[in-house]
């Protein structure tokens, strides 16, 4: 006997999210899973998993989402915005909410619920979002779940800016080269997301009553969720923190009567395997950098004649002058003899802990280092300039500017201009 089931799709920014519902909307198959923008691909895996035992069945289908109005165009389903999709579903399951807080991949939404409900919605900026706990979770090493776990043992709360995920990283970043600790950071970009979100959605329309906390960030980061409740001041009686909360806008999509298509499971998802390998919509493309391999090697050559002279480290005698450069990302070492060639060089990633990083590579220049051969003096730059200078007791710090155009002066005397870019800042200076 076939039954009339219910699905709704929700293709975000980062991931996708299904549910099935029987005719008396209990679940028959929910998921939530990461895309990593194979989109069709995924929804299609989730298909088949969601077909087992209904391929046959009829089932209302509604999509929603940032990233499903393409294909429910080419599938011809109708296709619901997510804020009248989790709506649907609040006011359905808790009809006693007086805001939604909902954060999504790329989007932060706070909609008011009354006799006309006002949906709130962040622009085309993606800051103090799911995407944005990404990059502030991998500045520190870890993954969204890591930084909650961090934010539990805080005890010192940093402002940064959530407004922007570029700003954002160059406060975090300045915060690491300072030696804050992943714990206090972790609980200062949750808070700076509250911050964002009130200021920038709620823009002075105060937030109470009972708060309902919607979407992944929400429902699986138990301390960012929290810094929204000591914030808004809730009490545990005015949080709402519905059980799979990161599901509501598929579970609202699936929840649209009137706009939805009836089709078979299986058709369904044969429908959507067939759109797989097919672009959903035109790609503007850049012309390439180089037209062909000829151009690629003249570029090569042109730029291999700038090479600094390097000798061995094993033959190293007498004074060595070090240099060191803590960017906001990255950290370079060199180690030159007194005839200025290069005996010992590094360039890689600081992983947040510039400090560790500069003792590694330090300790690793005195295994190397002969009898004979010392360091007599050294430098360092960059954004942990004054942070290092103090903790390895190395004798200047200098401004990188300055450092850029010593160096510059001494492989072109006749320099006019000096274009740096560098992990979180750009330079041009004119001299």
């Amino acid at each position: 006997m076939q039954h009339m089931l219910r699905m709704g799709i929700d293709v975000g920014s980062t991931t996708v999210k299904v549910v099935l519902l029987d005719e008396h909307d209990n679940y028959l198959y929910k998921k939530y899973i990461r895309h990593y923008a194979n989109i069709l691909d995924t929804v299609y895996t989730l298909l088949q998993e969601a077909q087992v035992g209904h391929e046959n069945d009829q089932v209302h289908v509604c999509i929603t989402g940032s990233g499903g109005m393409a294909m429910a165009e080419k599938v011809r389903i109708p296709f619901v915005q997510e804020v009248i999709a989790e709506t649907r579903a609040v006011k359905a399951l808790y009809p006693e909410t007086d805001v939604i807080i909902e954060l999504g991949g790329e989007d932060a939404k706070v909609t008011y619920l009354g006799q006309t409900a006002e949906h709130r919605m962040n622009g085309s900026c993606a800051g103090g979002t799911g995407a944005f706990i990404d990059q502030m979770a991998t500045l520190l090493q870890t993954d969204a779940s890591g930084l909650n776990q961090l934010a539990m043992n805080a005890d010192t709360i940093y402002p940064i800016a959530a407004r922007c995920g570029v700003f954002a990283k160059t406060d975090v970043q300045a915060l690491l080269n300072q030696g804050a600790s992943h714990e206090n950071i972790a609980k200062s970009v949750f808070q700076a997301i509250v911050n964002q979100t009130i200021a920038g959605l709620a823009c002075g329309h105060k937030i109470e009553g009972n708060v309902a906390f919607l979407g992944g960030p929400l429902t699986f980061l138990s301390e960012l969720r929290q810094c929204f409740c000591d914030t808004l001041e809730l009490d545990e009686a005015h949080r709402i923190i519905p059980e799979n909360g990161e599901l509501f806008i598929a579970l609202g999509a699936a929840l649209m009567k009137e706009d939805c298509r009836e089709i078979t499971v299986g058709q369904l998802t044969k429908e959507i395997g067939a759109l797989i390998g097919i672009p959903m919509e035109a790609t503007d493309r850049v012309e390439p950098l180089f037209k062909n391999e000829q151009e690629l090697e003249e570029f090569r050559a042109r730029h291999a004649k700038a090479v600094t002279p390097k000798a061995n480290i094993e033959d190293a005698q007498g004074p060595c002058y070090l240099g060191i450069d803590a960017g906001s990302t990255t950290l370079k070492v060199v180690l030159i003899n007194s005839n200025k060639e290069i005996i010992f060089s590094h360039y890689g990633p600081n992983h947040g802990k510039p400090l560790e990083k500069s003792r590694e590579m330090i300790e690793k220049i005195y295994e190397l280092l002969p009898k004979g051969a010392y360091i007599a003096h050294s430098g360092v730059t960059g954004y942990g300039e004054a942070f290092l200078k103090r903790a390895l007791g190395i004798d200047i710090g200098e401004v990188e500017t300055m450092a850029h155009y010593r160096a510059a002066r001494y492989f072109c005397p006749d320099v006019s201009f000096i274009l740096d870019i560098g992990g979180q800042d750009m330079k041009c200076c004119k001299v």
